[in-house]
């Protein structure tokens, strides 16, 4: 019997010791993130399109992207940046838990980019328009959540110069130079307005149908 009781406590401090281990590497590295949810294609796009409440946009009074807290912690010295890069990216070469190295091609623009610095995490629907279609009605915590939002198509690796041209307008003021990503681009705007439940202008509304028509 002593032996056997040997043998169960070695067991359980190996169990302990994987578990602390497991623990450990859950703490290094950014947390994998599936690919965000995609539309089931063009005919339901259109639809939730059409579902989509058209206004004039808001005032920006009250606007800061602090009002929109990111970027999330995932895991030791990581944030939602790091993990969307992870995710975007190929030949990943992290230090500790940071991103440090890779290749990430732009949709935006068809860059092939090797430095993360010359990358930037972009919000499908810019914070600035988010705060104009209806987010200025959210509590910060909501906010929040938009800004970090994993599931839907609303965060992208994209270069810092097709980004940083964007802005915060709205497809009727800015398309990606790509315009094979035209159709992906109008999909996925249209899929995160629809679930967060944001308006869109007649222009946007009107850009939107006609860049579906790439599909």
């Amino acid at each position: 019997m002593p032996f056997i009781r040997t043998r169960s406590l070695a067991r359980s401090g190996t169990a302990a010791v994987l578990a602390g281990l497991l623990a450990a590497c859950t703490a290094c590295a950014p947390v994998e993130s599936p690919a965000p949810e995609r539309s089931s294609g063009p005919a339901d796009t259109r639809a939730q399109l059409d579902q989509l409440t058209v206004a004039s946009a808001g005032s920006m009074r009250g606007y800061s992207r602090e009002r929109f807290p990111h970027w999330r912690k995932a895991g030791k010295n990581c944030d939602v940046r790091d993990t969307v890069l992870q995710r975007d990216g190929t030949d990943i070469k992290l230090s500790g838990c940071n991103v440090v190295g890779g290749r990430w091609s732009s949709r935006y623009d068809k860059r092939t980019l090797a430095d993360p610095s010359d990358v930037d995490i972009d919000h499908m629907v810019p914070l600035a328009n988010a705060w104009r279609s209806g987010a200025d009605e959210w509590n910060d915590d909501k906010r929040s959540d938009f800004a970090n939002d994993l599931d839907r198509p609303q965060l992208m690796a994209v270069s810092a110069t097709s980004n940083r041209a964007k802005g915060d307008q709205d497809p009727s003021q800015w398309k990606p130079s790509n315009r094979d990503d035209w159709c992906r681009y109008a999909e996925d705007w249209i899929a995160v307005k629809h679930y967060w439940k944001l308006s869109v202008t007649s222009a946007e509304q009107a850009a939107l149908g006609d860049m579906l028509g790439s599909c």
